[in-house]
């Protein structure tokens, strides 16, 4: 009896157009084109596959199977892989007829797809199922029979919407992977010379920060995310160590593929990459990689490197990503192995690349600026997106079983704060686990267990279940859907014990949104070393620690760069700073990480002085910066950016100069900027006002008027106010007064509300807490014209320029410190 077709493969087949190969036949002139005319075929005994090397306009692979009497085809940019990690890109094009399978030759010139074509590979393949109802709901699994490719592999479509649909097409098995090879390569190496120099005895690695989208931007790529244990490998000769991410040496773990490494006979070098072991459909598997590691089956494990910090005597940290990975690929060209392989970054449009990665059922993928330099900690120019929320978490204790179970009910979970002192619980795992593991920690525990909980307050996990304490040492990986409102993990499944990370590293990883990561300005160039500030930290009057922490992964500024920026630019900063109250922006794990503005003395800062309460009421008391000593104790608290009040504490009711913040609306250059801020000199001067101006460091300039301290607040507001409507009722093409995107696409917003009680403008010399570290910079009027950008002066740069000025910019500012705005001043804005 014949096998029915399910209804769906039945409504599929009734949406299929019987005239499907229309298309193809309309795209080519038969009478001038060798290509075989458009003819549905009956089904061949075995379904056929074919790929064609197309040498067209742009070379690529034209992927095609069989199915429903004609050859379902996709262009793929780049041949295809036998690997997992290297999915390709593949391009929905019209059907073609079964005859094409056979077709090479020269497409004539003026044709369509006009150039030659080969057959790459050929042979037979097999749907896991429904053939029919897997391809129109965008997810085709099938077993290849080629001359060159064989095995499982796994079509997506990623839904994007597009003139032609985007699928990826994903190898699920290895068995058609290079295979192991046990000498030296014909490839050339990366030099003709090995360097006999050592690599450094450690390094720290790059690591990734969670995100919940894809950059706006272009100048990205992305890489599979692979579930395993991130390892480094130094290589120096022989002597070759893999390494965790904490700096514990795993090299007994590892011998196969140090042994594969010490064949090759590779240059000096570190090496970063991730282990892995795939499962039965040929995917990354972390519990099998952590059986892989009880078992001790070390053969199934394969570390995939990404990149290539040192080698030969050469330190590449500062080189470009792209120019890294092209001498990593490189390095390994024909020397791949079953133990050691390449991860290939993949272009392509990235939303698909994610949707389509967690549909084939990967982890997710990460997403590198092409242009990232080498930075050690969290980074914002690596991001993952991951098609679930899972994370580590410190075991804090558990519950005793009931019914049947054994070994235990539950884990308690927690994480610690960034000060790396102080834990949170996060709620409890009870599934995942099976019975071998569920005994082996029982027995685990019990040489850690205690009767004091290790945290306070004590959590109440919930139920009867009597709760058994632990020391936090322990670290295990899990899965969740999300977190509650009261910080607990919900639907939290077990994944795996992680020995390679330390408890006190483990903190609660929070996705960063879209618009948090998101970079609208323009991009600075990446700074080159050379121009750091020469201030060593044994100068600073306040001990920085973590002086090594990149506080801006762009241009690599570190965070005891960026305290000795600041000792060297306090004489000239500290005038500006000094008897103000002040706020500050903190960025403790750098500007890719989580920042926060404070306003008020929450807690005390080394040298930061807490103002008399009353002067803000109903607050902590405001902050006020007057000694060197407070501007390094601040940024040993993390502190990227300082900002100003308009008045100064000893008499905070009058305001003693107003600032005018020019903000370029979309489509504005910055020499427009400076026009702009010329013309409101002009309209200050009129009014018998002298102007002083700034970079803001970001992407306008701010012009600053000094007053005398006679005006209340609400007079020196009014009299921002009237100047900002004055200009935009005056140059309604350059100017707007009014806030929104809107309303300044092509003009300059007069941003007058840094002019109220308790607003704040960042102070002169301040660095920005933006790509670049650039810095606000007063400025001369006869010199504006010059200047390239606002951001044209940062942490690295702006020393040498104050050392070359025979004056300062702002030299005559006291002068003007007496001026007033009058009644007759405030007339002539209303006219």
């Amino acid at each position: 009896m014949p096998k029915r077709e399910t209804p769906a493969a039945v409504a599929t087949q009734r949406r299929q157009p019987r005239d499907s190969l229309a298309t193809y036949d309309a795209k080519r002139d038969f009478a001038s084109t060798p290509e075989p005319r458009g003819k549905r075929a009956a089904r061949s005994k075995a379904l056929r596959y074919v790929i064609q090397r197309h040498d067209a306009s742009h070379l690529h692979y034209d992927f095609r199977l069989e199915l429903d009497g004609t050859l379902k085809s996709w262009a793929l940019p780049k041949q295809p892989s036998p690997d997992v990690s290297r999915p390709r890109l593949a391009v929905q094009v019209e059907d073609h007829p079964l005859a094409y399978a056979d077709f090479e030759g020269d497409i004539p010139a003026g044709n369509y797809g006009a150039g030659h074509v080969d057959i790459w590979d050929s042979g037979t393949w097999e749907p896991d199922g429904n053939a029919q109802r897997d391809y129109a709901n965008g997810k085709l699994s099938f077993t290849l029979h080629g001359e060159r490719l064989n095995g499982h592999w796994t079509l997506v479509r990623t839904g994007k919407p597009a003139r032609q649909p985007q699928w990826l097409l994903i190898h699920r098995h290895h068995e058609a992977a290079a295979p192991e090879t046990t000498g030296k390569s014909g490839a050339a190496p990366v030099t003709s010379h090995k360097s006999s120099v050592s690599p450094p005895a450690d390094l720290r690695p790059m690591l990734a920060t969670l995100v919940d989208a894809v950059p706006a931007s272009g100048g990205w790529h992305a890489e599979i995310k692979l579930d395993g244990y991130r390892v480094l490998i130094r290589i120096a000769g022989d002597d070759i160590r893999v390494f965790t991410r904490s700096g514990q040496d795993w090299t007994h773990r590892f011998e196969p593929a140090v042994d594969a490494l010490r064949k090759l006979g590779l240059p000096n070098a570190w090496l970063d990459g991730e282990a892995v072991v795939t499962n039965e459909r040929g995917l990354p598997d972390f519990q099998a990689l952590q059986r892989a590691f009880d078992d001790d089956a070390q053969d199934a494990i394969i570390i995939y490197v990404f990149d290539l910090p040192w080698c030969n005597g050469r330190d590449l940290r500062d080189l470009p990503l792209h120019e890294r990975q092209a001498t990593l690929a490189r390095l390994f060209k024909g020397r791949e192995t079953s133990a050691v392989r390449v991860l290939q970054p993949v272009g392509g449009d990235l939303e698909s690349l994610w949707k389509g990665a967690c549909e084939a059922g990967l982890e997710g993928i990460m997403i590198k600026r092409d242009d990232s330099p080498y930075a050690a900690g969290r980074s914002d120019a690596w991001r993952k997106l991951k098609c679930s929320q899972r994370q580590e978490f410190v075991v804090l204790g558990f519950t005793e079983p009931s019914g049947s179970r054994e070994g235990f009910g539950a884990l308690l979970l927690g994480y610690y704060d960034d000060d790396g002192k102080t834990l949170r619980y996060a709620g409890k795992v009870g599934t995942g686990f099976d019975t071998d593991t569920l005994r082996r920690l029982r027995k685990q525990f019990g040489t850690i267990e205690t009767d004091k909980p290790p945290l306070s307050p004590t959590p109440r996990p919930g139920g009867r279940a009597r709760v058994h304490w632990l020391r936090p040492t322990l670290v295990v990986e899990v899965r969740f859907a999300e977190w509650t409102r009261d910080g607990n993990v919900r639907q939290a499944s077990f994944l795996a014990m992680r020995r390679d990370k330390p408890a006190k590293e483990i903190r609660r990883e929070v996705r960063r949104t879209g618009h948090a990561v998101a970079h609208s300005h323009k991009e600075t160039a990446t700074m080159p070393h050379t121009a750091q500030s020469n201030v060593g930290t044994s100068a600073l009057p306040v001990k920085i620690t973590h002086g090594e922490r990149i506080m801006d992964t762009h241009s690599g500024v570190t965070k005891a760069e960026l305290a000795a920026y600041y000792l060297a630019v306090s004489p000239w900063m500290l005038p500006h700073l000094a008897a103000r109250p002040v706020a500050v922006l903190r960025a403790p794990e750098g500007i890719g990480g989580e920042m926060f503005f404070q306003k008020h003395a929450a807690k005390t800062i080394q040298g930061v002085r807490a103002l008399d309460p009353s002067l803000d009421p109903d607050h902590e008391p405001l902050m006020q910066i007057d000694q060197v000593r407070g501007l390094i104790g601040a940024v040993q608290m993390g502190t990227v950016e300082f900002h100003t009040w308009n008045a100064r504490s000893d008499r905070i009711e009058r305001p003693d100069r107003v600032i005018f913040d020019l903000d370029p609306g979309k489509g504005l250059t910055f020499s427009r900027i400076v026009e702009d801020a010329q013309l409101i000199r002009g309209l200050l001067e009129e009014l018998g006002l002298t102007a002083f101006v700034k970079t803001s460091g970001g992407k306008g300039l701010h012009v600053v008027t000094p007053l005398a301290r006679r005006h209340e607040w609400d007079v020196a507001k009014g009299f921002a106010e009237a100047v900002a409507r004055h200009m935009a009722r005056v140059f309604p093409d350059r100017f707007t007064a009014t806030m929104g995107p809107k309303h300044r696409v092509g003009k300059c917003f007069i941003d007058y509300l840094r002019n109220y009680r308790g607003a704040t403008t960042v102070c002169a010399y301040s660095a920005r807490a933006r790509e670049g570290m650039a810095v606000s910079m007063p400025v001369h009027w006869e010199e504006l014209s010059e200047v390239p950008g606002a951001d044209a002066w940062n942490v690295r740069n702006a020393v040498d320029r104050l050392t070359a000025l025979k004056q300062d910019p702002w030299a005559d500012y006291e002068k003007a410190a007496q001026q007033q705005v009058t009644k007759a001043v405030l007339n002539r804005l209303a006219r």
